[in-house]
């Protein structure tokens, strides 16, 4: 079984998704922590409710970018965390655990990029006016929503579709996506032969 750290800011829906998708047998892991960067997100409370331990740190409390990192990393390890989800983690992630965990971490974000990066991704789309946007999931690298793509699912956006509306679709497939992409890495890396 692989151990995950799942790392989130906010009130940690698609954590609990994943956690869920654990609990019914639907994703061959376990989640071994949880990291976050804001002590009064929900997700902290999920994670309690879900047995996860939990590193809640705030950035500025460290010296720089690099030491908050080292200290993240160090929690990873004592765990044994062998892949990293992020999970609404509204931070880029660098250098420290990108060599770390190189081609172990993963992001899911609200759009189907290359088109809309960064914050607020489905507030982007409907100001676009566009009428298809969706959910990515891709490999963490150190550029802001620029890794090689795994999955997509498109979302329509309807007439009269509100920001709200078309989040809650768009939360809808993350749900569903995040643990099916998840599961299916993980299979292949079980499956991977051994190099001598």
């Amino acid at each position: 079984m692989i151990k995950l750290a799942v790392f989130a800011s906010g009130s940690g829906s698609n954590f609990q998704a994943i956690v869920n998708a654990m609990a019914q047998g639907e994703l061959p892991a376990v989640c071994a922590l949880l990291v976050c960067d804001k002590p009064g997100a929900k997700v902290i409370e999920r994670a309690k409710k879900a047995g996860v331990p939990a590193f809640v740190a705030e950035p500025k409390n460290f010296e720089n970018k690099a030491a908050y990192e080292q200290a993240i990393l160090e929690k990873l390890k004592e765990s044994g965390v062998e892949f990293i989800a992020l999970a609404g983690y509204m931070r880029l992630i660098g250098p420290v655990l990108l060599q770390a965990y190189e081609g172990k971490i993963v992001n899911i974000h609200p759009s189907l990029l290359p088109s809309f990066p960064g914050l607020d991704a489905v507030g982007q789309a409907v100001d676009a006016g566009v009428k298809v946007t969706g959910v990515t999931i891709h490999y963490v690298d150190s550029g802001m929503d620029t890794g090689p793509i795994i999955a997509q699912k498109a979302v329509d956006i309807d007439e009269g579709d509100t920001k709200d509306s078309v989040m809650r679709k768009v939360h809808a497939i993350e749900h569903q996506l995040y643990p099916q992409t998840l599961a299916k890495l993980f299979q292949k890396k079980e499956e991977a032969p051994i190099s001598k």
